[in-house]
């Protein structure tokens, strides 16, 4: 999985396809590798690593004008060279990159005997072997032969020696995508990584096959019949950004997190009203809901909890966040009556999409919140949600989550008083609280400096705890989540009440406490909760928009005061900073984590 990048025309291809692997480094690597056709024969330049450990290696001075590249996470087989993509049928006739993963591999191996003709660990040369296997001078024909044998996912890149000039691609729950101007034709995982805005950008539906060449680009279905496709008309793009003077991304998406919100309301607000016409839903409709069900992974997933929260608060029916790779697995109780939230950054998530297809089959309704308006879950939604955090760039998301939770808090508010659940008195009132998110994500980034103060203490911690109730648990997660991505600590987070059923074993002399209190129901019982851990020796950190001021040895950050359904906003910003600090006292790799992607697109 992660990126591919694919480029035929009339200038040498290497530059490109280096240039848009660039472009996808945000995804999340392990190896990276170019492949192009010379003298009519396929070359392989390969590496561990990303496209910086690549560029040495490469032929920048080759007049080639076709070629493939990959940066890879690795699914099957280690991260190193021979694993990394481009990789290459038996008698080198076919070259291809692949995202995804190929989940009946074993079964393929076993049924054609192809161990002896593998040279690396991969799913990825398996379909190599095949199209060699199936191809008699039609790679068209030979791909609609392959496609049916393949369980799993795969966005799929592929150069046939015999047509030099050509790009074939192929397509199954990954997105793929072709861009054409006056230079060729470009083939992408991701917009991103296309060059400038003048070209036309296609997407390539699941089971469709392209043939790409400079001047022309061609869909088929997997009967072979001509797909007629649309252009995407792009809106709200950005190019591809530099730090803007920050040492990292993920500081500088922090410190994004006050526009992004804006944006986002901006997009959804108007004369101090909250327009959801995109849910399609009427008074009556809404009425008859009896669930809602909030699906996602990571942090979509605790963006659902927070949502879940303010829902059930107040809708007054049954809401419920779920981890979307185990939502199949419990027996899904959707039905005609659910409204299910589908939660996801890049609208690309395999889990996520595998769960909104079990939910989209009982019949409920469909709302996406996604990042990305082309994504494959935007598309198959009923309705869809854009947030407007823009792109983002470090694996560890931030903004991005922060306006997820700005949409979700929107259609709690509007929900509930279509419902008639609040009065227009509360609902106005809502509606002004939402509006000054922004500002008071200002104001707690201003404590920035107080914060990093903190990491000092946590960098040498063996462990560290995250306690919090209510919608402060909802944060803690969350905390306690970026704290592990960026600085590989071990933390966990739990509801504080639930310390005294057995955690609070873990805490001893100088375990570091994390306590968010921002949540004004719940901080007299988490405050007993704190003095519990306190009298054990734990050191105590806690972030609060109350008048607690704790012990004369604790930390305390105090936060803007915010309505308790919204805390989560403003409480988590503090545990953000804490985890960068940290990630970058102990010097790890803060924008591209070890073993994490930035789209997790198999399941």
């Amino acid at each position: 999985m992660c990126g591919i990048m694919g480029y035929t025309g009339v200038e040498p291809a290497v530059p490109i396809i280096y240039s848009g692997l660039k472009k996808l480094e945000y995804r999340g690597y392990d190896s990276s590798g170019i492949g192009i056709v010379e003298s009519g024969k396929v070359e392989l330049f390969k590496t561990e690593g990303g496209p910086d450990n690549l560029k040495s290696r490469l032929p920048f001075k080759s007049s080639s004008a076709v070629g493939l590249g990959h940066t890879r996470w690795a699914t099957h087989g280690a991260a190193n060279e021979i694993n990394a993509h481009p990789h290459t049928s038996p008698q080198k006739l076919f070259m291809i990159v692949h995202n995804g993963i190929i989940e009946n591999c074993s079964e393929l191996k076993l049924r054609y005997h192809l161990d002896s003709e593998l040279k690396s660990e991969t799913d990825t040369e398996v379909i190599a072997c095949l199209l060699e296997r199936e191809y008699s001078g039609d790679v068209k024909e030979a791909i609609t032969r392959v496609m049916p044998q393949l369980t799993g996912s795969y966005a799929l890149g592929i150069i046939c020696i015999d047509f030099p000039d050509t790009l074939f691609c192929a397509k199954k729950s990954s997105p793929l995508f072709v861009c054409t101007d006056e230079r060729g034709a470009y083939l992408a995982s991701d917009i991103a990584a296309f060059p400038g805005d003048t070209g036309k950008i296609y997407r390539l539906g699941d089971g469709e096959i392209g043939i790409i060449k400079k001047d022309s680009f061609k869909v088929f279905d997997i009967d072979g019949c001509r797909i007629r496709k649309t252009e995407i008309r792009l809106r709200d793009t950005e190019e591809y950004e530099d730090k803007g003077g920050y040492e990292h991304y993920m500081l500088k998406e922090i410190y994004e997190q006050p526009s992004a919100v804006e944006k986002t309301l901006d997009s959804i607000m108007s004369d101090g009203k909250i327009k959801l016409g995109c849910l399609r839903m009427n008074r009556e409709r809404i009425k008859s809901l009896t669930r809602i069900e909030l699906i996602g992974c990571g942090s979509a997933y605790h963006a659902g909890l927070a949502g879940a929260y303010a829902l059930q608060k107040l809708l007054k029916i049954p809401a419920r966040a779920y981890i979307a790779s185990e939502y199949k697995s419990m027996g899904s109780v959707a039905d005609e009556n659910t409204l299910a939230i589908i939660i996801s950054q890049s609208g690309e998530t395999a889990d996520t999409l595998a769960a909104m297809k079990e939910v989209k089959s009982r019949n409920a309704k469909i709302v996406s919140v996604v990042n990305n308006r082309y994504s494959t879950i935007a598309q198959e939604s009923d309705s869809v949600i854009i947030t407007r955090a823009g792109r983002e760039i470090s694996v560890a998301t931030t903004k991005a989550f922060s306006a997820q939770l700005a949409v979700l808090y929107c259609i709690a508010v509007r929900l509930a008083y279509s419902a008639g659940r609040i009065d227009r008195e509360r609902y106005r009132a809502l509606c002004a609280e939402l509006l000054s998110l922004p500002e008071k994500s200002r104001q707690t980034l201003e404590k920035n400096e107080a914060i990093e103060k903190i990491a000092q203490i946590l960098k040498d911690a063996e462990y560290t705890c995250f306690i919090g109730r209510a919608a402060d648990y909802c944060t803690a997660m969350e905390g306690a989540l970026k704290l592990k991505e960026v600085s590989y600590s071990h933390c966990e987070a739990y509801a504080a009440g639930e310390l005294k059923h057995g955690t609070i074993s873990l805490i001893e002399n100088g375990t570091p406490v994390i306590a968010v209190c921002a949540d004004s129901s719940a901080l007299s019982k988490t405050v007993s909760n704190i003095k519990e851990c306190k009298s054990r020796g734990a050191k105590i950190i806690c972030i609060t928009d109350s008048d607690y001021d704790g012990d004369a040895d604790d930390i305390v950050i105090k936060i803007p005061d915010t309505e308790d359904l919204f805390s989560v906003s403003a409480a988590v910003i503090p545990l953000q900073l804490i985890a960068y600090h940290t990630a970058k006292k102990k010097g790890c790799g803060i924008d591209k984590p070890k073993n994490l992607a930035k789209s997790v697109t198999v399941e």
